[in-house]
């Protein structure tokens, strides 16, 4: 692959999502909110669905503004360096937030997407630690250094928030980082256009040079 087509890949993948869940809550506005019932209800059996659909609906428009950034920034870290290995991370860290905050939820309607940040968040920055990447140690910084306050996310006494949410996709993102610790890029990757391009230096320099009538005897 190409590096310009998997950059694309890296950028249009998180882009597409991103403008799906505008669409979805334009239409959630424009008919007030009817869809937020589909949401997570703990444990009610009509709560379940919204395990699948919780992550595409957001209580208005600044919290799915709030998430839009960090979606995207941290969707494409995981495909440009994760590759396949991405889509895997975020399904599974869609389906255990989901029914985490299913099991231990407060008893109201949990929305948004901000379980998969805090997974997406915390894979990046375990998984630059353990495998020793430099590029990933330095995006692991950068996310802790813009992400950092998000760690308060994560305790019950912010009572407006879906602090489940954000507690179950941290520790699922973390599971993650060291369950496909020995997958992913291997350690300081060279991009694959300079891999590309020292293979064709390195094959014209295994070419014989013409003779120029020079010898190389002192004079």
């Amino acid at each position: 692959m190409q590096w310009s087509q998997r950059a694309r890949i890296s950028l249009f993948i998180p882009l597409y999502f991103i403008v799906l869940l505008w669409v979805i809550e334009i239409l959630d506005w424009a008919t007030e909110g009817a869809l937020e019932h589909l949401g997570i209800m703990p444990r009610q059996l009509s709560g379940l669905a919204g395990i699948f659909l919780a992550p595409l609906l957001h209580d208005d428009f600044s919290h799915l503004f709030s998430n839009t950034v960090p979606l995207f920034l941290l969707g494409w870290a995981l495909i440009y360096f994760y590759r396949s290995l991405a889509y895997r991370v975020v399904l599974i860290t869609w389906l255990l937030d989901g029914l985490g905050v299913w099991l231990i939820g407060r008893p109201s309607y949990h929305l948004g997407a901000s379980g998969l940040v805090y997974g997406m968040t915390a894979f990046v920055f375990f998984s630059g630690l353990l495998r020793r990447n430099r590029q990933l140690m330095a995006l692991s910084l950068a996310v802790v250094f813009v992400y950092g306050g998000m760690v308060w996310g994560m305790f019950p006494y912010l009572t407006h928030v879906s602090w489940e949410g954000h507690l179950f996709g941290f520790l699922t993102g973390v599971f993650l980082a060291v369950f496909y610790r020995n997958q992913g890029p291997s350690d300081d990757p060279v991009p694959e256009w300079m891999q590309e391009q020292d293979g064709h230096d390195d094959q014209a320099a295994s070419e014989p040079q013409p003779e120029t009538g020079r010898t190389d005897k002192p004079i």
